[in-house]
């Protein structure tokens, strides 16, 4: 049994581009917490900042990926193309959507409990194990490019002015997104916390302030809605969007 919590807000913003997904639910706003039983997929993605229609983008991928029956079997290459695609034709046919495109970050854990990892973007995916945070996706950005290259500094990357420069994502009309989608031979472990986040968290919270707040003896929703807050206490402007996947322990074994 996994405990899955989620918050996603427009901040400072006007309106929300981001969206979640827990299962079969999709969220614009608001938190939710859910619990489940493997397999199941879960999800943020981030409507493409000065893109017309960004928030339309995330809500129409967060929905196709909610009709996706996940299992090991599940062919996602396939999956995150026909999300592409079908961007790709809204964003050509309706000049209000004109190349609306989202990033998208997600999980799944598959029907024996093994984590699959999904990326286009910028949006992260971390896991939190015993006091420590590790990003486990990459993002796909300019400065990710200049920090793998030696160009820049691991600090630089964080500051850089160009950091907001990413690689084409879903419905993007120009350029194919390159799916990055992992099969990992490990499973959660108690303990563990999956943490998926915008970059409105990533860009303003740094590691150890994520550290510090995952490690409190605090309700799970708490927790996240902690980050959130911290986020914009220190000046956030984008929306806000974190979602965190822990396994329970199980009854029996109590």
């Amino acid at each position: 049994m996994y405990l899955c919590c989620a918050i996603t807000d427009q901040g400072t913003r006007p309106h929300n581009e981001d969206a979640l997904l827990i299962h079969k639910t999709v969220l614009t706003e608001g938190l939710t917490e859910i619990r489940l039983q493997a397999p199941f997929l879960a999800g943020v993605a981030d409507g493409v900042s000065g893109e017309a229609a960004g928030e339309l983008a995330s809500y129409t991928c967060m929905e196709m990926l909610r009709e996706t029956n996940f299992s090991s079997r599940t062919d996602m290459d396939e999956v995150l193309n026909s999300i592409h695609q079908t961007l790709c034709q809204r964003g050509a046919e309706d000049g209000d959507s004109e190349n609306m495109q989202t990033t998208l970050c997600a999980v799944g854990i598959d029907e024996e409990e093994r984590i699959h990892t999904i990326n286009v973007g910028d949006s992260r995916l971390y896991r939190y194990r015993n006091g420590l945070l590790q990003q486990l996706s990459r993002d796909q950005s300019l400065v990710q490019m200049l920090y793998e290259e030696g160009s820049i500094t691991k600090l630089e990357r964080e500051t850089h002015k160009q950091k907001n420069i990413i690689f084409p994502v879903l419905g993007n009309l120009r350029s194919m997104p390159i799916f990055d989608i992992q099969a990992h031979d490990e499973t959660v472990a108690f303990g563990d916390v999956l943490l998926l986040c915008s970059d409105g968290l990533s860009d303003y919270v740094s590691t150890p302030e994520m550290e510090e707040i995952l490690a409190m003896p605090k309700p799970f929703v708490r927790r996240l809605q902690l980050l959130t807050d911290l986020a914009l206490e220190n000046g956030s402007t984008d929306n806000i969007t974190v979602l965190g996947i822990t396994k329970l322990q199980d009854e029996k074994r109590r």
